[in-house]
C-alpha cells in the first residue's frame, strides 16, 4: 500500500509540473550537476532543493521516531499527510483550485513527506524496505531471481517484484487520475489516500503490534 502511494504522489507531481521528480533522486542528482553543463541554473537549483527536502524528511521522520514514535510505526504516514496537506493548501492559495500545474514551493512540502514515507519500515536502525527507490528494488529482485535459478525459493525475488508492481499500479493510478482533474485537484486527492492510509496503517498495524505484545 504504502508503495503504491509513493507511485501515486510521484505522478501527482510528474504530470501536473515542469516533470519535477519527488522520488527520482538519482534524477534530481543528475540535473542538479548537467543543468550547469546546459546552462539552465534554475534546472540545478530546482533538483537540489527537491533533494535536500527529500533528506530533510528522512531526518525528521527519524528524529521523531527515535523519541516520539517508538512503538508506532504508522508516524511516517502521519508527517507524509500533514505535508500533503500543508502543500495543497498552499497550491490553492498560491493558484486558485482549477490551476493545472502545481506550483514549486508545494512540491518541496511532497517530496518532503516522500522522504519520511520512505523512513515506514526500519530494521536495526536501518531502513529496510525503501519504498520509492526502484532502482535498489530491481537489483535485490534480480539477486533474488538468481538464488531462485541456484536452488534458492520464490520468496527469494517475490517481495521486491510485488513492492515494484505496487509502485508502478500506484503510478498508473496517478496517470489516470490526471486525465480528469487539475493539479491541485490531483495534489488534493492524493492527500486524501495518504490521510487513509494512515488510517489503515494504524488501525492494522498499530493495533496488531499492541495485541501481539499485550
Amino acid at each position: 500500500m504504502l508503495a503504491g502511494l509513493a507511485g501515486v504522489l510521484g505522478a501527482t507531481a510528474f504530470t501536473h509540473s515542469a516533470g519535477y521528480f519527488v522520488t527520482f533522486m538519482t534524477g534530481n542528482a543528475q540535473r542538479a550537476v548537467l543543468g550547469v553543463f546546459r546552462d539552465d541554473v534554475w534546472l540545478s537549483i530546482t533538483a537540489s532543493l527537491l533533494m535536500v527536502c527529500f533528506v530533510a524528511g528522512v531526518v525528521v521522520a527519524s528524529i521523531c521516531r527515535r523519541h516520539f514514535w517508538v512503538a508506532h510505526p504508522h508516524g511516517p504516514t502521519v508527517l507524509a499527510t500533514f505535508s500533503l496537506v500543508a502543500a495543497t493548501a498552499l497550491d490553492i492559495l498560491l493558484g486558485g483550485w482549477e490551476q493545472s500545474l502545481l506550483d514549486f514551493v508545494p512540491i518541496l512540502f511532497v517530496v518532503f513527506g516522500i522522504g519520511a514515507l520512505n523512513t515506514s519500515f526500519v530494521k536495526d536502525g536501518e531502513v529496510s524496505v525503501p519504498l520509492s527507490y526502484v532502482t535498489g528494488t530491481l537489483v535485490k529482485m534480480g539477486q533474488g531471481i538468481e538464488r531462485h535459478l541456484a536452488g534458492g525459493k520464490v520468496d527469494d525475488w517475490l517481495g521486491y517484484f510485488l513492492l515494484y508492481a505496487s509502485f508502478s499500479l500506484g503510478a498508473a493510478a496517478g496517470g489516470v487520475i490526471s486525465l480528469v482533474v487539475s493539479g491541485s485537484q490531483m495534489l488534493a486527492v492524493a492527500t486524501i489516500v495518504c490521510a487513509v492510509t494512515t488510517g489503515y496503517t494504524y488501525f492494522h498495524s498499530d493495533r496488531r503490534a499492541l495485541l501481539k505484545e499485550s
